[in-house]
């Protein structure tokens, strides 16, 4: 039972005396600490990122027990707002491997004390013991967007205080409280203790998960603001929904306005860098208005298609998908909301101005003051989205991102929507007879919903990922695309995620890749044309002659034409192994390594004995090498 979603502690004084109350070692040290600031406003949470009033730049610097000082930010006070560096490159993306669960319940991820081979209640006790000798900003804050709010609290040095500017854009901030401590019950608490990193964790970007009765404890034991105030919100939405029996989806979601005000909703998932923040974007035109389809890496051939008008967009979430059972209200397709206030939004893409004129717009002039990281920044000029940091000399950082509230989103569409269409991107490498690999995707392709099950639940990570620090070869993020931050079984969130599949039929299922298609490097703009015209011709329902099965079963079927606006897309964009610098031998290697790929990291999963009966037997038909058209009703 949440509590009523205008309860809030009264005063700085009751907050500490509710945080006593609900996890009482925690409410100590704050009480400990020689200063401890409230933040009342987003302007007060820029005087404080920067140190004090007035100041331009701030570096945040914390001594290690010898002494040894670390600077891990440097702060700059930019025109638009507030400008994040960390001199260290790896703290500029996401560790794949963050997360560590610090508690003794249920869980497949690694615990701390496997890990670094020390016991996390030890390393508890310290981190609340240095944080009681630091000046504090602490800010309560709501969990789950609108809908949910969960309320947590964030607990962080005052040096760092940036941290806490960044999360209280992310999630829902309380500035001004109100009604009794009593009432009030923080069931959440992000602790941030950055030097514990190089003292307890070789250095590493670690994110402990301590789950306890009375509150779910996140120590963030890092200043990237990635794994901890996103994903790490994001881990405590997925432990309740575990717990509960629901899922928050890991995907954007945009309503699609035709030219003839039709309107289409597409929830696009997969893992980082799949293409969930463009699925919200335009596609991206050259300087004549036409559409480069793609570029042949062979070749060299250029491929431009004309498509005089776009369908407009109107963005509903960026990255967290809330998918409470409340709202579902007897649909038959899935009916999602936002659970975020914020949108993490990478721009590694925007080389220059010009690229994405909404974007540019916001972020130029905001209403607000945005907070922008691995960007360049000169105190009191404009930060700009197109000059990113550099990790080398000549060498762009691969992550530059800005925090962007769902308020100044153009055209942001508030409340619940019910999906047409799930899609699931895919980083796909380039294929070609003489370096055969998995790009074999094309343009799109429609799955049974069994087949789209499957895809989530080994979720590929795939080609030059630009949003975490890179992993060679294929890599799963699993389940759903959001193991990465959950804390409990596969098992059970695998179960969730078909039920919640099976409980939306009428919700429909494809798979777009981007990057690469076969020999041709495409960008994002598979997705950005499949969202064209699925939305013109109304769904994804097609007549059996309007389908063939793909090559690869794994690849469910292939639309046999695609046409938008009188434009066709050339078939060999459609069937790879059309293309005669893949051909069918080399698209067949690759067909192998995607096979080999589902059956490893399905293995597991299929042999457990939690597992729904029906997800075993969709499992063994991968495993036995079934055709697509088996996999039709099965989860009817």
């Amino acid at each position: 039972m949440h509590p009523p979603s205008n309860v809030r502690p009264s005063s700085p004084d009751a907050l500490l005396e509710s945080l006593a109350r609900v996890a009482p070692e925690i409410g100590a040290a704050v009480s400990r600490a020689p200063r401890v600031v409230h933040p009342h406003g987003r302007e007060h949470l820029v005087e404080l990122a920067l140190g004090e009033a007035g100041r331009d730049r701030h570096q945040v610097v914390f001594d290690l027990p010898d002494g040894t000082p670390v600077v891990e930010a440097e702060v700059a006070r930019v025109r638009n707002g507030v400008a994040v560096n960390y001199p260290d490159p790896y703290m500029r993306r996401r560790d794949p491997d963050s997360l560590a669960v610090g508690d003794t319940g249920p869980t497949d991820q690694s615990r701390f004390g496997d890990r670094f081979g020390t016991s996390f209640s030890a390393l508890r006790a310290e981190v609340l013991e240095w944080l009681a000798r630091q000046p504090l900003v602490v800010l309560p804050f709501w969990v789950g967007g609108e809908h949910l709010r969960f309320p947590a609290v964030l607990v962080c040095p005052a040096d760092a205080a940036f941290f806490a500017m960044a999360l209280a854009d992310l999630q829902r901030p309380v500035f001004e409280p109100c009604f009794e401590a009593s009432e009030w019950h923080p069931r959440a608490a992000i602790l941030v203790a950055p030097p514990f990193r190089h003292t307890h964790c070789l250095g590493r970007q670690v994110v402990v998960h301590n789950r306890t009765p009375s509150m779910h404890e996140v120590f963030s034991l890092n200043l990237y603001p990635g794994p901890s105030a996103k994903k790490g919100v994001y881990g405590v939405l997925l432990n309740i929904g575990e717990n509960e029996g629901w899922l928050t989806v890991h995907g954007s979601t945009v309503q699609v306005v035709t030219p003839y005000d039709n309107t289409l909703t597409i929830l696009h998932e997969g893992a980082s860098g799949g293409g969930k923040s463009e699925m919200l974007e335009y596609a991206h035109r050259e300087p004549d208005g036409r559409l480069q389809l793609g570029r042949n890496l062979v070749s060299g051939e250029v491929r431009l298609i004309a498509i005089p008008q776009a369908c407009s967009l109107r963005p509903v979430t960026d990255d967290m998908a809330l998918c409470h059972p409340a709202m579902q209200a007897g649909s038959e397709k899935l009916v999602v909301r936002d659970a975020e206030d914020g949108w993490f939004v990478r721009v590694n893409h925007i080389q220059a101005y010009g690229t994405d004129h909404e974007l540019e717009r916001v972020t130029v002039s905001p209403a607000r003051p945005l907070v922008f990281l691995n960007l360049s920044a000169v105190p009191g000029a404009t930060c700009l989205i197109w000059e990113h940091q550099e990790d080398a000399p000549g060498r762009r950082c691969p992550n530059p991102r800005v925090i962007l509230p769902r308020e100044l989103v153009p055209n942001v569409l508030s409340g619940t929507v019910e999906v047409d269409v799930r899609s699931f991107g895919v980083r796909a490498p380039p294929c070609t007879a003489a370096a055969p690999t998995y790009g074999i995707l094309g343009i799109f392709h429609v799955l049974p919903a069994p087949l789209a099950w499957l895809w989530r639940l080994v979720a590929p990570r795939g080609h030059e990922n630009p949003s975490i620090v890179s992993q060679e070869g294929l890599v799963s993020e699993g389940i759903g695309s959001f193991w990465p931050f959950a804390t409990g079984r596969r098992v059970a969130l695998a179960n969730l995620l078909l039920r919640q599949i099976r409980e939306s039929p009428k919700t429909r299922y494809v798979l777009i890749p981007n990057q690469h298609v076969g020999s041709w490097q495409v960008g994002f703009m598979p997705q950005w044309l499949t969202r064209e015209f699925l939305a013109r011709r109304g769904g994804v329902k097609f007549r059996p002659d309007q389908l063939v099965a793909a090559r690869s079963p794994l690849l469910g079927y292939c639309p046999t034409s695609v046409q938008i606006e009188g434009v066709p897309i050339p078939h060999w964009f459609i069937q790879v192994e059309t293309q005669p610098e893949v051909g069918t031998e080399a698209y067949d290697q690759g067909a192998e390594v995607l096979r080999s790929f589902f059956d490893a990291e399905l293995a597991e999963l299929g042999a457990s004995g939690d597992l729904d009966p029906l997800g075993r037997r969709i499992i063994t038909w991968c495993q036995d090498r079934g055709g697509v058209g088996e996999l039709e009703g099965l989860t009817d």
